[in-house]
């Protein structure tokens, strides 16, 4: 079994709702065990910032999906949930990011492992912190803690 990390995000219908939903879907998966789950974080939206805020968390799952089925996974739960794909960064009522996978680094059409931009996203940092301080980012060789710190101090050198 590998241990992964799951970025969730909702920023319209019933947002708490999305994302309970979102992790009873992961759970009902054999291979899939929900682990830890962090406190959910409103933040404002990033990229495209006219639209509603979202709440984000992370969770931690272990897993015996490959990090390519774990992100077709979270596709097909976003897609059950309503999610429609009109524009990057646009409004969702669910987006399942599939941030680190053990401590694979993977770079194929569908998939990068780690999450590319998670390091300069406080929204996935805060929470992803909250849950697992000493996970090692596998491209940075820094741990989640590290990451936050730098990210919230200003320091943008990796």
């Amino acid at each position: 079994m590998a241990i992964a990390y799951l970025g969730l995000g909702t920023n319209i219908g019933e947002r708490y709702k999305n994302l309970r939903n979102a992790i009873e879907l992961l759970a009902e998966n054999p291979d899939v065990t929900v682990r830890k789950e962090s406190q959910i974080y409103e933040t404002a939206p990033y990229g495209m910032t006219d639209q509603p805020d979202f709440l984000n968390m992370v969770i931690e799952v272990e897993t015996n999906l490959s990090p390519t089925n774990l992100l077709y996974f979270g596709l097909e739960i976003e897609e059950k949930l309503g999610r429609v794909r009109k524009e990057v960064w646009g409004p969702r009522i669910i987006d399942v990011d599939v941030l680190i996978y053990e401590d694979l680094e993977l770079n194929i059409d569908d998939l990068t492992v780690p999450h590319i931009e998670m390091h300069k996203r406080e929204f996935v940092l805060e929470p992803f912190n909250e849950i697992a301080p000493k996970v090692m980012h596998p491209t940075f060789k820094k741990t989640i803690q590290e990451l936050y710190k730098d990210l919230k101090r200003g320091v943008m050198d990796v």
